[in-house]
């Protein structure tokens, strides 16, 4: 007997309209196809509520590789969630246009997958939330105090609430 498949709790909004564009690109095909559409689709949908133009790159990568990558570009062995590099680093946060983003990041499938594990929800979701953190550090959000902690993770969870995704951000974690 067929089993038909469990309909997503999120589903990806339609037609979003951001002025960001975003490319995923996921060289060892970490993701599905179905995956991948799901997290262009809300990164979309997120990307369209900020104040800001340009471009955003997210390469999927995998333990090896992004323990290859932190401790090239951070100097930390081991593995992490995101690497954030901000290209266009030249923007005034005090600035009140909006800024012109080209942003490459680093997000690690094997973490998302562990940590989509220990909060209950899927590595897809786990992966968007990593874009648009990584996104938000770019827009000068930081989590090295507490206050800027709880802030940055707040409007994440405002952006993804607004596209219709909800909440993803654990608060049992601290910086």
């Amino acid at each position: 007997m067929h089993t038909p498949p469990e309909e997503d709790p999120h589903p990806p909004p339609t037609k979003p309209t951001a002025l960001i564009e975003f490319e995923l690109i996921d060289p060892l095909s970490l993701l599905s196809d179905s995956a991948t559409k799901k997290i262009q689709s809300w990164t979309n949908a997120v990307f369209a509520q900020l104040r800001a133009t340009g471009s955003v790159r997210a390469k999927v990568v995998n333990d090896l590789q992004m323990a290859d990558a932190h401790q090239r570009f951070s100097g930390i062995p081991g593995t992490t969630d995101v690497l954030t590099f901000d290209l266009n680093d030249q923007h005034d946060p005090n600035d009140e246009t909006p800024k012109v983003l080209d942003t490459d990041l680093i997000v690690c499938f094997d973490e998302a997958s562990r940590q989509a594990d220990s909060h209950n929800h899927s590595t897809e979701h786990e992966l968007l939330l990593y874009i648009i953190h990584g996104t938000l550090h770019c827009l000068g959000y930081n989590d090295h105090t507490q206050e800027d902690f709880k802030a940055m993770h707040k409007r994440e969870d405002q952006l993804l609430t607004d596209a219709g995704i909800g909440p993803l951000f654990h608060q049992g974690t601290n910086p």
